[in-house]
């Protein structure tokens, strides 16, 4: 019997740039707060869920697509235990991005957040399932998938132009500097008192400031961090017990643990995501 919470992971190493999940019954997929460093694009395509985005909330349908820009606090999950199902498509930032520049929406060659988070009109839902259904078909050409990718996020990228998102408040230098830190040691065991003499803010106010400009609190956000070089891991197809070390979990079970909780899957059903070869 095939478990339909279990979530199916398409992977195609001829187009890196892009990855998609499918969920077919989501109400036992719950996420916790959690970002990715590429930019996603979400559809509903039964029941309804909630989806925090930064410090907003939506209540959203099936028909309709959700966005989330790169380092985005974000969660999607269930209503009162009702059945769900949804696509999502993780895009790599920098592909996206050369995508949007070389076809005149951006100035220059440099990432800009998109405003809109969720879109409900139907032809854009319609395009993302056709395109979703192509990635997936084993039978379809690899010319295909990669020109039904170009042609519908090409034709979405123009629609959302001119719609510079809003930034939070940029955060001080000495924060940004700090995430940078959090980057490069983030397989290391880092303390409060450590990040505090960097910065030379008292612990709560160190975690009130980080949280109102990133979304996380630093441990959070080493956490998130940790999940994403685990995930790169896996991908590679790193071992799950190595991939943990790597990623600077003490141990396996923990590892597994703080996954479920951010990827809504266990690192055994990420690292086996379909891939054509």
């Amino acid at each position: 019997m095939t478990d339909l919470a279990k979530p199916i992971f398409w992977r195609d190493s001829r187009i890196p740039h892009v990855e998609l999940r499918k969920v077919e019954d989501g109400r036992k997929v719950c996420y916790a707060p959690h970002s990715h460093t590429h930019w996603s694009l979400g559809a509903i395509t039964s029941g309804e869920s909630t989806f925090r985005y930064r410090n907003d909330r939506y209540r959203i349908e099936a028909g309709s697509l959700v966005l989330m820009n790169p380092n985005w606090v974000h969660a999607c999950n269930p209503i009162d235990d009702r059945p769900w199902s949804y696509l999502m498509l993780y895009v790599d930032t920098a592909w996206l991005t050369t995508l949007r520049y070389q076809a005149g929406l951006l100035e220059a060659p440099h990432w800009e957040d998109i405003a809109t988070a969720v879109i409900r009109e139907r032809e854009w839902y319609a395009g993302y399932c056709r395109l979703a259904a192509c990635l997936m078909d084993p039978q379809r050409d690899l010319l295909d998938k990669q020109t039904q990718v170009v042609e519908y996020l090409g034709a979405l990228m123009h629609a959302l132009a001119g719609q510079p998102a809003q930034p939070l408040s940029k955060a001080p230098a000495i924060l940004q500097e700090l995430t940078a830190y959090l980057d490069k040691y983030a397989t290391e065991e880092l303390s409060l008192d450590d990040l505090c003499e960097r910065t030379g803010y008292s612990p709560g106010h160190l975690i009130r400031a980080f949280k109102q400009h990133f979304g996380f609190t630093p441990h959070a956000y080493l956490i998130n961090r940790r999940i994403q070089l685990g995930q790169r891991e896996l991908k590679g197809g790193t071992p799950i017990a190595e991939a943990a070390l790597n990623a600077g979990f003490s141990d396996q079970p923990h590892f597994q643990r703080t996954f479920k909780r951010l990827v809504a899957a266990t690192p055994n059903q990420y690292r086996q995501g379909s891939a054509e070869t």
